[in-house]
Order: C-alpha cells, then sequence, then structure tokens
C-alpha cells in the first residue's frame, strides 16, 4: 500500500492537509495527515497542492488518418503534462471516423499501444448513420456527437434536424447522451456576407460570420428536442453568454440540457486578438471581453458546471500563419496541456478558489460522462493525481509544449501554476518535464 501526504490536498470538501492510501491503483482510504506511515510500502511527500487529474472530454486526437495533425503519443504526452489524466477524444477529424463500430475499433486499435492517460470515445451522429447508434451505444462509446453545422470535415456531416430527432429520439431509447456542436446553419448562412466588410487579417472578419444567434437558434432547438424526447443532452463549447437564459429555463423544468465552456472563451478576448494571429481561431469564436465576464458568472451560479479545453491542433499551413487570414484559417485551439493553468491565473485573478478550478475540470467532466471513478479523491476512485505548485508564474514558450504543433494563442503570455508531477492509477506518468516509464493508459468504456 502506498501513502500520498500532502498539506495541501483538493478533497470534495474542500482543501485540507490528508494522507491519502492507495492500494492496487484505486483510493482505499483518506486519513489525517500524521497518521503513522508503519507498513506502507512506499510514500510520497507532496510539497505542492495535491489535486485530482483533471477530465478532459473534449479533445480532438484525430488518429487514425490526421495524425499529422494529433496522434495518441503527443495529445496524452501533453495531457499528462497539464495534470490530465483522462480525455475522451472527439469522433471526428480522424479517418473513418467513429461513426461505427468499424471505425471505433479503427481508433481503439490506434490508441492503444501509445497512450499515457486514460482515454474514453465519444460515438458520431452524422447525416445518414441513425441505424449504427446502438452497436456503438453497445461497444461502450461514452456518448454521441453532433454538429447541427458543417463540421469542416467531409467525413463527419452535419445532421438537419430531421436527423437531429432522430438521434434525439434514439439516444432516448438507449439512455445514451447526445452532445452538440450548437451552431445553427440559417444565421451562419445569412452571415457568410459580412467576411468581406473588413480585413481578412482581422478577428473581426471571422467574428462576424458566427453571430451570436447561431448559437442561440441552434440551443431553442435542442431545448425543444428534450422537452419532446426527455434526452439526455449536452451543448459543447458554449461561447456566446446570450444563450445562458436558455440554459436557465431549462434548469428551472427540470430538463437535463447541460453545456460546457472553454478556457479560450473565458481567458482571450476578443479584442486582445493581434493582427494574423489566426492560432486564436475557433468556433465559435472567442467573443467580446463583456460576454467573457458572463460566463464566468454562469459558472459561479451554476448554469455552466463544467471547463474542457476542446483541444484541436493544426499544421501551420492548415493555420495560415504565412497569410494570417482568419477566414481561410482551420480553426481550434490547443491548449490540453495549458488548460488547466490559463483557469487558474485567470479566476485567481478573480479572487477565486482553485478548489472551484477542479471541480468545473474534474469533477464535473467526470460526472457528465459517468466515470465515477474519476475527478475526485475520495475512497473507492483510482489514484489520478496532480500535484501542482499553484504560485509559480512563467512565460509560456510554445516549444516546450508537446502537443503535435507548438501553436498556441497562449504562446508569449505569462501563467500561473505549473503541474510538476503526475499519477495514473497510482504510477507515476509525469516528473518535471519527463516521463518515467512506458505509456500505461486504458481504454475507457461506458459502465452499463
Amino acid at each position: 500500500m502506498d501513502l500520498y501526504r500532502a498539506q495541501h490536498a483538493v478533497l470534495p470538501t474542500g482543501t485540507a492537509p490528508a494522507a491519502i492510501a492507495v492500494e492496487s491503483g484505486r483510493i482505499v482510504a483518506i486519513h489525517p495527515f500524521d497518521v503513522s506511515t508503519e507498513g506502507m510500502d512506499r510514500v510520497f511527500d507532496v510539497a505542492g497542492t495535491l489535486a485530482p487529474g483533471l477530465v478532459d472530454t473534449h479533445v480532438h486526437v484525430n488518429e487514425p488518418g490526421r495524425t499529422h495533425w494529433e496522434g495518441f503519443d503527443t495529445a496524452t504526452q501533453a495531457a499528462a503534462a497539464g495534470g490530465v489524466t483522462t480525455i475522451v477524444d472527439m469522433p471526428l477529424n480522424s479517418i473513418p471516423p467513429t461513426t461505427s463500430v468499424e471505425g471505433f475499433n479503427a481508433k481503439k486499435a490506434s490508441a492503444r499501444p501509445q497512450i499515457r492517460v486514460d482515454v474514453g470515445f465519444w460515438g458520431g451522429a452524422v447525416q445518414n448513420n441513425a441505424e449504427h447508434l446502438p452497436g456503438l451505444h453497445q461497444a461502450g462509446v461514452l456518448g454521441f456527437k453532433a454538429f447541427l453545422c458543417e463540421s469542416g470535415v467531409d467525413e463527419f456531416k452535419h445532421v438537419d434536424e430531421e436527423a437531429l430527432d432522430r438521434a434525439l429520439q434514439i439516444c432516448a431509447e438507449l439512455g445514451a447522451l447526445l452532445i452538440v456542436h450548437a451552431e445553427h446553419p440559417g444565421p451562419l448562412h445569412d452571415a457568410e456576407h459580412h467576411v468581406h466588410d473588413f480585413a481578412k487579417t482581422d478577428h473581426t472578419s471571422w467574428l462576424a460570420t458566427r453571430p451570436r444567434e447561431a448559437e442561440d437558434r441552434a440551443i431553442a432547438l435542442l431545448l425543444e428536442g428534450v422537452r419532446k424526447h426527455g434526452t439526455k443532452t449536452h451543448v459543447v463549447h458554449l461561447s456566446s453568454a446570450s444563450a445562458l437564459p436558455l440554459l436557465q429555463q431549462a434548469k428551472r423544468e427540470g430538463l437535463p440540457l447541460t453545456a460546457e465552456t472553454c478556457p479560450h472563451y473565458l481567458c482571450l478576448a476578443h479584442e486582445d486578438v493581434p493582427p494574423g494571429a489566426t492560432q486564436f481561431k475557433c468556433a465559435p469564436p472567442i467573443r467580446e471581453r463583456s460576454n467573457q465576464d458572463k460566463l464566468w458568472a454562469a459558472l459561479a451560479d451554476g448554469t455552466l458546471n463544467m471547463v474542457v479545453t476542446d483541444h484541436s491542433p493544426a499544421p501551420a499551413d492548415l493555420k495560415r500563419l504565412d497569410s494570417g487570414a482568419f477566414p481561410c484559417a482551420w480553426g481550434g485551439i490547443a491548449s490540453v496541456q495549458l488548460g488547466g493553468r490559463s483557469m487558474w491565473t485567470h479566476y485567481s485573478r478573480r479572487g477565486g478558489s482553485f478548489d472551484d478550478i477542479i471541480r468545473w475540470m474534474a469533477l464535473g467532466p467526470a460526472e457528465l460522462v459517468g466515470l465515477s471513478q474519476k475527478g475526485r479523491i475520495s475512497v473507492g476512485a483510482d489514484a489520478d493525481f496532480a500535484e501542482w505548485d499553484l504560485d509559480v508564474m512563467e512565460t509560456i514558450d510554445p516549444t516546450t509544449l508537446l502537443h503535435r504543433h507548438p501553436l498556441t494563442p497562449y504562446a508569449g503570455s505569462t501563467l500561473r501554476g505549473r503541474v510538476l508531477r503526475t499519477w495514473l492509477r497510482g504510477s507515476l506518468i509525469y516528473d518535471n518535464g519527463h516521463f518515467p516509464g512506458p505509456p500505461s493508459g486504458e481504454l475507457l468504456k461506458r459502465t452499463p
């Protein structure tokens, strides 16, 4: 049996001194800090803050097929270095996508030998694959992802309203979770002409094409679908605060409609995006600072209950760094290694507690996908830990980042906090810039 002793351990009841006993990769007891160490095989004295490993349920790995964008080796190294011990991989951008059992099997075969953290998988609900959803559910995907607008890749077709209704119905019958990229195509098409009103290297040229109304209409449509079918439904990467009243209405009605937001919507602002800095491009877009303040308020009042990264790297040529043309660049923020640090930097400036970061970035995502053994330091949970130095200040050098391409909007930013060590089920997987052993992550399936 191993013992982890920390004066600052982030427990479900708050940060406090504790000694955490671990056996066979699971937490078996939580003792006072000064408990006797007699009979212990190993004792880890943690000088920093000992927190649960973060759970990132929105990561685009892209392997197989587009591993040159991002692969399981690099993505899970970056995750471990960022204190993330569980990721859930999105079903698009890989070839084949995870829209059939065959595609799911290809994804697992690619992942299995090289993952350094635990990995679960979303299945895809696309325009013409309704017959594949039951098989994917049985095979163990954690839920299904659908787009209401174009996804950006031909292999993953967005659903029209009829196909959305069918997906909602099937997911309700299966007891499955449906997560949705909630931008309605109508307002997006109406806004396309605005791209010509601005210099293409100005972020405004991108922001103008993704109006708030697209998110509002999409979430209103989902709200009606949830009322009709009762499907557990989740809005991914909410960027627009104008949609928050719809989520609040769902809560008042007791409907199972939830939403997440991302560090880039909380920590980056449209006003600060430099001309041509296409590493800031994502969909939905980074919005104004006043919008950002409302998203923080929605986390505080529980309208939003989780934060995940939507990590999505791409090669420099796809980001159009040469021309800096926002309308032509691939949209995606690379941040799985920096999400927790960015959140802590900005939330601590607002007087917030690191306990809340863990609740939003570990416990909330784990609960969303039914991984009750993840995201918490409690008896019975996996011994997934990260040791944080919460006070150190560092300027981000992108060449030190471990995801596939060293492109990130956080380059040159000074962030507070750094992960020193990361453990997965009691095994040290990251140690101050080094990986002590071979990949030891496991593939996670939906539990019945």
